[in-house]
């Protein structure tokens, strides 16, 4: 029966279906990489290197998760990473918010270039900037700790972030400001109760974006962090796993999975403020 209301339902509506086929080849493209790592990280030892790819064991094994929260540092990595993955989310949604707001309502000189160049800033590949913030960070004596990672993804994390909630504030109508000046109401009361709420759903969406770009780096933990590895986050844990002559890939992949957990997790916490909108917020 299934099959029949599939099959009448394409010949109804045949480009809506076609897209929906679509869609599902490349979620399922998306999620065999993640299956395959979930896979790995409960194959037994000596298991995930053999020719049987993408099958389950038939006796799952907890031994590599075992390894992995066994790792003296890995708890410390994990809370750092919450460190740093939390004030950027704080500090650029805060910023963003206030930022939108003054592109989208006021009118100043460079308005047009200052917009363009936050289109542009995210264009520029981190890898070509890493030697310079390194010296930077350098002067400022931020080497080897937390607070060499947090204010690059900031900068890294605003462009999108004030890009993207500048449609919500541009969607608030000037008359619900009026009427609020009106009714006595500070321009603070105004952001804080009124403006806030409404562009809450874009911050959000940014905030998806900055938690995982910093919750995921790499690149600036492995520069910015040298000597002193007990500051760091969960991606250089994976070095612990990574050993060139002897990689130890059921820690590799038990310890991407347990990354992957708190993004999730994220993701479900704020994904109903990424659906909702306007609609409703302004009433008679």
């Amino acid at each position: 029966m299934t099959v029949v209301n599939l099959v009448r339902g394409f010949g109804r509506r045949p480009g809506r279906s076609i897209t929906e086929g679509v869609a599902l080849v490349v979620a399922v493209l998306v999620a065999f990489p993640l299956y395959c790592m979930v896979l790995g990280a409960f194959e037994p030892a000596g298991e995930i290197e053999s020719d049987r790819p993408g099958q389950w064991t038939l006796s799952p094994s907890p031994e590599s998760f075992r390894r992995v929260f066994g790792q003296q540092e890995f708890g410390r990595y994990f809370v750092d990473s919450w460190v740093v993955a939390g004030s950027v989310v704080i500090v650029s949604a805060l910023s963003a918010f206030l930022a939108a707001t003054a592109v989208t309502r006021f009118r100043f000189r460079f308005r047009t270039t200052l917009l363009i160049m936050f289109l542009a800033a995210p264009m520029v590949p981190l890898e070509a900037l890493a030697i310079s913030l390194f010296f930077q960070l350098r002067d400022f004596g931020l080497l080897n700790t937390l607070g060499s990672l947090i204010p690059p993804h900031i900068a890294f994390s605003l462009p999108f972030a004030i890009w993207m909630p500048r449609g919500f504030v541009k969607g608030v109508p000037e008359a619900l400001e009026e009427a609020a000046y009106t009714d006595g109401a500070s321009r603070s009361r105004f952001l804080r109760q009124i403006l806030f709420p409404l562009v809450l759903p874009g911050l959000v969406a940014t905030s998806v974006f900055s938690f995982i770009s910093a919750w995921n780096d790499f690149l600036f933990a492995k520069s910015f962090i040298i000597s002193d590895t007990s500051q760091s986050t969960l991606p250089m844990a994976l070095l612990v796993f990574f050993k060139p002559d002897d990689p130890d890939w059921g820690g590799v992949t038990a310890a991407s999975t347990v990354m992957t957990i708190p993004v999730l997790v994220f993701f479900v916490l704020v994904q109903r403020r990424l659906v909702s909108g306007l609609g409703g917020a302004v009433k008679d």
